[in-house]
C-alpha cells in the first residue's frame, strides 16, 4: 500500500532525521521525497510504502505524537485519499 506523509512548520535541525527515523521503525520505505524551506518554513512531502497489513491509524498516532514533540505537522494519507482530495 502506497501513502502521502507531509511535513510542515519552522525550520529546525533533525526534522528529516525524527520523520524517517519513525517511518523506519514501522517498516515504511520512502519511495520518494521533496522538500524545500519557504522562508523559515520547512515543507516536506514523501511517497511511502507501507506493508499491506498495516495499520495506518496506528502509524498516525505515532506520527502526530511526534508531531507535538517537534512542534510541526505531520500528516500521513492513503494515496487514494490523497489523490481525491487533490482531484480538480
Amino acid at each position: 500500500m502506497k501513502a502521502i506523509v507531509s511535513v510542515i512548520g519552522k525550520d529546525k535541525t533533525g526534522i528529516i532525521y525524527h520523520v524517517t527515523k519513525a517511518l523506519f521503525e514501522e517498516d515504511i520505505n520512502v519511495e520518494d521525497i521533496s522538500q524545500t524551506i519557504l522562508q523559515d518554513y520547512f515543507t516536506m512531502i514523501m511517497l511511502v510504502s507501507l506493508k499491506d497489513n498495516a495499520n495506518i491509524d496506528l502509524i498516525n498516532e505515532k506520527l502526530s505524537a511526534l508531531s507535538n514533540e517537534l512542534n510541526v505537522q505531520i500528516r500521513i494519507q492513503h494515496e487514494d485519499i490523497f489523490n481525491a482530495m487533490h482531484k480538480i
